[in-house]
């Protein structure tokens, strides 16, 4: 699909007055709409709801605006229970999917009254010691073996071999923990599961739907619970490529009703509610890095340097992922420079682009990395004492917002302020 930019270089060199390169900028427009697209692809489902990842992008402006568009959130960690909660998120409307669990974790769930999904059967005992068991429960599913949908391009898939993934529990084992929960005090259940990361496929998610609604039926056989909810957690992606087709979500989610048709409902079983988790679906492609290009080198190959670096943006580093850049006024011009365009980290893995074609590239020039609305800023770490940037929402009238200041060196240094030789870098 074609790699468009939602901010033109004027309305970026007018953010740009008020908040500094680099900074992440979110369009609000895009991401309200593609909420609705979601809802209204399952709008056959009484019981549906998406449940935002909220790890793709922890930000409150974000969670408030997927908040008033009839989403929930999924949470796996006490600092996002909390974020949540003051978001106005409780009860049913929290998701919360962990492992290797804290105890104030749990606690914390559980005091929401959030839908909590047991990744280990370890976890029956743990929550109920820790907790107390809730009458609704979720287990999570891992059916082991290779799941052959999703490959990607950059030739890594994080969930493609459920086999060799840390994550839920075999069949037999959900059979057992489910008796054991229902002897606890659990009335209503839930099945979840994640096969496969960043699918281009409109497939996929009916394809996980036929083999959970298949589960569920063997499931509630073998163990006289009622399954209320299945989950479909996240898995469907975005094309971060020009030459990669966008996923279909009408499509998707007519697939997953003819599921239900053909399974779930001659089973009896036409009252479950279906669940979704698509963090990187719902933001991923409204989200951009905005960094301004201060240097440039010519040795055995040409590089530009960016004001920002992998600190602002890991996956390029972490996965070799891709991530389409446009030079900001420059979108008509031939793309006839190579170059790499990198960071400035002590890391020779810190490069947004190899080898990439792009139009010729001016110091002061604006560079906008696309997709970056899921697992961007959220995935911003301090290594080299780099700071975190800035998140500007792009609102619906086309104004901006300063929704997550950047970081200073007072935040950096914040948790050694109790050390007497710190103190000078605290004083105003």
């Amino acid at each position: 699909m074609e790699k468009k930019p939602f901010l033109t270089e004027a309305m970026a060199q007018e953010i740009i007055q008020d908040v500094p390169t680099p900074f992440h900028v979110y369009d609000e427009k895009g991401i309200r709409e593609n909420a609705r697209r979601i809802n209204k692809a399952f709008s056959w489902n009484k019981g549906f709801k998406e449940y935002f990842a909220v790890k793709a992008l922890p930000n409150p402006v974000i969670l408030q605006i997927l908040k008033e568009e009839g989403c929930g959130v999924d949470c796996s960690s006490l600092t996002e229970l909390m974020l949540s909660e003051v978001c106005g998120f409780s009860g049913s409307d929290i998701m919360f999917s962990s492992n290797q669990t804290p105890v104030e974790d749990m606690k914390k769930a559980y005091e929401l009254g959030a839908y909590i999904n047991l990744d280990d059967a370890t976890m029956v005992e743990f929550l109920e010691r820790v907790a107390g068991v809730p009458e609704n429960i979720f287990c999570r599913y891992n059916p082991g073996g290779t799941f052959s949908l999703g490959e990607s391009e950059e030739g890594f898939q994080v969930m493609d071999k459920p086999g060799d993934a840390k994550y839920g529990m075999t069949e037999e084992q959900m059979i057992e923990s489910y008796k054991k929960l229902a002897a606890k005090g659990a009335k209503n259940f839930g099945i979840h599961a994640f096969l496969a990361s960043n699918t281009i496929s409109d497939e996929y998610y009916p394809e996980l739907a036929g083999i959970l609604f298949q589960l569920a039926v063997r499931v509630q056989k073998a163990t006289g619970v009622h399954i209320g909810y299945i989950n479909l957690s996240g898995g469907v992606g975005i094309p971060y490529r020009p030459e990669q087709t966008e996923n279909d979500i009408m499509a998707i989610g007519e697939g997953v009703r003819k599921k239900f048709e053909e399974i779930l409902v001659p089973a009896g079983m036409g009252d479950v509610a279906i669940f979704t988790e698509m963090g990187r679906f719902t933001t991923g492609p409204y989200g951009a890095l905005v960094a301004t290009a201060i240097h440039e080198k010519h040795i055995y190959k040409e590089y530009i340097g960016l004001d920002a670096c992998a600190a602002n943006l890991m996956r390029p580093a972490m996965y070799g992922a891709y991530h389409h850049i446009t030079v900001l006024g420059k979108e008509n011009e031939p793309c006839n420079h190579m170059y790499d365009v990198v960071g400035g980290l002590c890391e020779n893995n810190d490069k947004f682009a190899i080898d990439r074609m792009l139009p010729k590239i001016d110091i002061g020039d604006i560079i906008y990395i696309h997709d970056t609305g899921a697992h961007g800023s959220a995935m911003g770490y301090n290594y080299n004492g780099k700071l975190r940037s800035a998140e500007v929402l792009l609102c619906e009238d086309g104004t901006h917002r300063l929704i997550r200041r950047a970081e200073t060196p007072r935040d950096y240094f914040a948790t050694l302020d109790f050390l007497p030789l710190m103190k000078p870098l605290f004083e105003d």
